[in-house]
């Protein structure tokens, strides 16, 4: 058969390596919980309560051991994405030098938009003080106080920026009215580029995606540390057959995964309009 040849635990590794280069937001993701992702499994993350501070004095007992709460949680693999492709011949394809991967590539750039805009949609489900009220930011003067509030949104929890790593994802437009208060712009960094980096303001990245979440009338800007969502996903399937009644061969990529915010205080939500 012609697709015998197929590797599929080495197009496995590829598409995993690719996805993880090529999504925006999936690298704002703490993913360190990861594991064994497969359909259906739960990934626990491990969360602890803070001690709570007491005053010593001298001389006198301190106070008994006390168990910190568990704020454990669990993180459903519950997301299933496949991509489906026919080509003429498996073999020859990986033979002729640069085809297979072509495809390949054009499947992981599929899936990888599904998992970008799935985290991107995580922003619909949050509520309270990190989200926004729908706004106008159709200015560079709006779209810097806008996001002047969210950063300081998020010191008020907690948040340190510059010491945390602080993410600000803009869509295009919005991008375009606060280009200028940029701090630093990365625009010649070919490599910052490759992960979606435009530049720096007041110690946080600034990332654009086109995939960011939109309620038909704002997009969600997020504004976010490493550690506001969890994500863990993993390709668990990569096959190849010959279809019946046809003279081709065909590939199926199954990917598996799921992210849930993990830690609400650490994100802000900017519902923006460009009118």
């Amino acid at each position: 058969m012609a697709y015998s040849n197929f590797k599929p635990t080495i197009w496995s590794k590829y598409v995993q390596h690719e996805l993880e280069k090529i999504t925006v937001l999936q690298q704002l993701c703490n993913t360190k919980f990861q594991g064994e992702v497969g359909m259906g499994k739960k990934v626990k993350i491990i969360g602890v309560g803070r001690p709570t501070v007491g005053t010593y004095v001298p001389g006198t007992d301190i106070s008994s051991a006390e168990t910190p709460a568990d704020n454990s949680i669990f993180l459903d693999i519950d997301q299933y994405k496949y991509t489906h492709f026919i080509v003429d011949d498996v073999d020859r394809a990986q033979s002729m030098d640069g085809l297979m991967q072509a495809y390949m590539e054009e499947s992981t750039r599929a899936l990888a938009q599904n998992r970008d805009s799935y985290i991107a949609g995580l922003a619909a489900s949050l509520t309270g003080g990190g989200v926004s009220a729908s706004t106008s930011a159709n200015s560079p003067a709006k779209a810097r106080a806008a996001i002047d509030t969210a950063l300081g949104t998020l010191y008020e929890n907690g948040v340190r920026i510059g010491t945390d790593r602080v993410t600000i994802v803009l869509p295009t437009w919005l991008y375009i009215h606060f280009r200028g208060s940029l701090t630093a712009e990365l625009t010649s960094n070919a490599d910052m580029l490759k992960r979606g980096i435009v530049g720096q303001y007041s110690g946080a990245e600034v990332k654009l995606s086109n995939n960011l979440y939109n309620d038909q009338t704002d997009d969600y800007a997020m504004i976010m540390t490493d550690k506001a969502i969890a994500f863990a996903g993993g390709i668990s399937r990569t096959e190849a057959y010959r279809p019946d009644r046809q003279f081709a061969d065909a590939v199926k990529v199954l990917d598996t995964f799921g992210a849930k915010v993990v830690r609400p205080k650490e994100i802000y939500v900017l519902k923006a309009h460009n009118s």
